[in-house]
């Protein structure tokens, strides 16, 4: 990109005639900025390659003049004479966006001149030392992580759960074809998707999430219901975390972008950052609790006898500025919630026994929500080889063969990581649970401990997420029960997280009393388990009563007469063979036996809406 910078008294523009077939739609003819910098933008074929770096870099360069000359007036003119080398149209006017967006972000006063149009202007510059100043940015000069990353060779194997190294292309796939799908996902670069994920639609219509049109891209709200699974999965987590070891903390949400530590690791993060401006400084809000704990660790006084150490956080919120169009669903958002574990190791051996440890968590976890996984190792070529032996127990740990990468070197801060990936409705992969041994930022940030000799040591950092984000964590839940209605098979989520677990209709109003009686004893059954019961009081058919069940999952359906108010049994309608029989009679407490089995060991809540259906507000209208 070319750049022509003038510190100028004013510059006006008034559009005459069309510069290119299909210009920008032209909302001013005529346009002033006073006491502004006025940028001269061309924008050339090797910035389509980068134009994330392109932008950020050239924001950066305008930001610092405007700093340097004390101007917070910009105006963006784009100007093809600049260069002979010019990128396409399209680009040049995406990234013209793009660098408006991100310097309003900066709290510019921002204008930009309609691309595509000849324009008559005047300018006065101010004529002193600074006032003309002309850039040339060079995208990825210092190249960041994602960017070395599409120059590093892989090699790609199956190592399977009795040690057996294959080469990918070798390996017989057909018992293994969502492996397949992920070996495919990750090495092809096949990952553009083709129509909606299913899990949309199916997020509102059982009215647990939703887009956010008042707020920005990959924002969502969540609803009762959803708050309540989201809830149940953040709570499981910890205690998870905790049951390892983990140390809960909290952390700020908001960074300096100009701390000397903080900064360079940032430029190196692939992550695209939004930034707010407080008492002159910029600030960047995290895209994950890796900076809070570092600090803190910095902080610390720790010794060889402390280790492991754990610090853990369940961040509210991480933010990722992802690209419009990487945005879906709740697979890939721009604010959501991740639990982030960072773990000190005194050496490499305790290390990958602390690795191993939270490999099995990460199994509990994806067992806990009953979702199939394809398990994914990530290596340094150096690292496998010394480690071949370690490899192999993860993969007899986790029964099934899974796929290896390995680079010829290491493009990143860590030397090894796996990742638990679920496959998709679409037949793409996410990934959830992982774990990184970091190599790098101990020494960066300054994170050490005392050694038995007293003397100082730089850690091994494990970065994990047992469960990866919980917003992604409940788009996996969807997608594998879009999976399953694909199959021909009714969709539920796990016992423990579904909002409504009961659901009794009664045949007439006059049972009505009767369904409160029996939900009132399952409560009292016992006072610990929270079984989340509610009524269908609504006027409607007994038959649409049960379809509309039905289309909320509720696991189990009592329908409530004459026979039931007598005999106190009930025949349910359970959704899963796994809770109960069918067409079978049931007491109370033989159903309170049947719920507490499969939800005792999780955590607990009251159902999160009016027991009576007739008072409930429809979210989605």
């Amino acid at each position: 990109m070319k750049l022509l910078l003038i510190h100028s008294d004013y510059i006006e523009y008034e559009v005459k005639g069309k510069a290119i077939p299909n210009p920008e739609e032209v909302k001013l003819k005529n346009d002033r900025l006073e006491e502004a910098l006025t940028a001269f933008v061309a924008v050339e074929k090797d910035d389509e390659k980068s134009p994330k770096q392109t932008v950020l870099e050239t924001v950066k360069e305008i930001q610092d003049t405007a700093k340097q000359l004390k101007v917070k007036n910009i105006m963006l003119y784009p100007y093809a004479h600049l260069s002979s080398n010019l990128g396409s149209a399209k680009a040049a006017k995406e990234i013209l966006v793009e660098l408006e967006y991100e310097l309003k972000n900066k709290y510019f006063n921002v204008k930009r001149s309609p691309f595509g149009w000849y324009k008559a202007f005047k300018i006065s510059c101010k004529g002193h030392p600074l006032s003309e100043l002309s850039r040339e940015i060079v995208p990825g000069k210092e190249k960041k992580a994602v960017e070395k990353e599409k120059e590093i060779q892989s090699q790609w194997y199956i190592l399977t759960p009795n040690g057996k190294l294959i080469d990918a292309e070798k390996f017989d796939f057909s018992e293994h074809k969502e492996l397949k799908l992920l070996y495919e996902y990750e090495s092809k670069g096949s990952r553009k998707g083709v129509g909606e994920a299913a899990h949309v639609k199916m997020m509102q219509s059982l009215e647990l999430v939703d887009y956010e049109p008042a707020s920005d891209s990959g924002n969502f709200r969540w609803y009762p219901k959803g708050r309540l699974i989201k809830g149940l999965l953040e709570r499981h987590i910890n205690n998870m975390v905790r049951s390892i070891g983990g140390m809960q903390v909290e952390t700020p949400i908001m960074y300096d972008l100009e701390h000397p530590t903080l900064s360079e690791y940032v430029k190196k993060f692939p992550a695209r950052q939004y930034t707010v401006r407080s008492d002159y400084k910029d600030f960047f809000l995290r895209f994950a609790a890796c900076f809070g704990q570092y600090m803190i660790m910095n902080d610390m006084t720790i010794s060889y006898r402390n280790l492991p150490l754990r610090l853990y956080e369940l961040t509210h919120y991480s933010f990722r500025r992802e690209q419009s169009g990487e945005v879906s669903g709740l697979k890939r958002l721009r604010s959501f919630t991740m639990p982030d574990l960072h773990t000190l190791c005194g050496d490499i051996n305790q290390a990958t026994e602390e690795f191993k440890r939270q490999f099995i968590t990460s199994l509990k976890w994806m067992n806990d929500l009953k979702l199939d996984s394809e398990v994914a190792l990530r290596f340094v070529k150096d690292f496998f080889d010394d480690n071949k032996k370690f490899a192999q127990d993860l993969a007899q740990l986790a029964g099934k063969p899974i796929l290896i990468e390995i680079w010829n070197e290491r493009y990143f801060y860590f030397v090894i990581k796996f990742e638990f990936n679920v496959i998709d409705s679409l037949n793409k992969a996410s990934a959830l649970s992982t774990v990184q041994i970091d190599v790098e930022n101990a020494k960066r940030f300054d994170i050490s401990f005392a050694d038995e000799k007293g003397e100082k040591q730089y850690p091994y950092i494990l970065h994990t997420s047992i469960s990866g984000s919980i917003d992604r964590c409940v788009y996996a839940l969807l997608e594998r029960e879009a999976i399953k209605i694909k199959q021909g098979k009714k969709p539920m989520l796990p016992l423990w997280i579904s909002p409504t677990q009961i659901r009794f209709i009664p045949v007439k109003d006059e049972f009505i009393s009767d369904c409160k009686q029996f939900v009132d004893e399952l409560n009292k059954i016992s006072a610990y388990y929270h079984i989340r019961s509610d009524i269908d009081d609504r006027e409607e058919s007994v038959s649409r009563k049960i379809r509309d069940a039905e289309k909320e999952w509720i696991p189990i359906i009592i329908v409530v007469g004459d026979k039931e108010r007598e005999e106190k049994t009930f025949v349910p309608r359970f959704r899963s063979e796994s809770i109960g029989e069918n067409n079978k009679s049931y007491s109370i407490k033989e159903i309170h036996n049947l719920l507490i089995k499969p939800v005792k060991d999780f955590p607990q809540q009251t159902l999160p809406l009016p027991l009576y259906l007739s008072k409930r507000p429809r979210f989605k209208g």
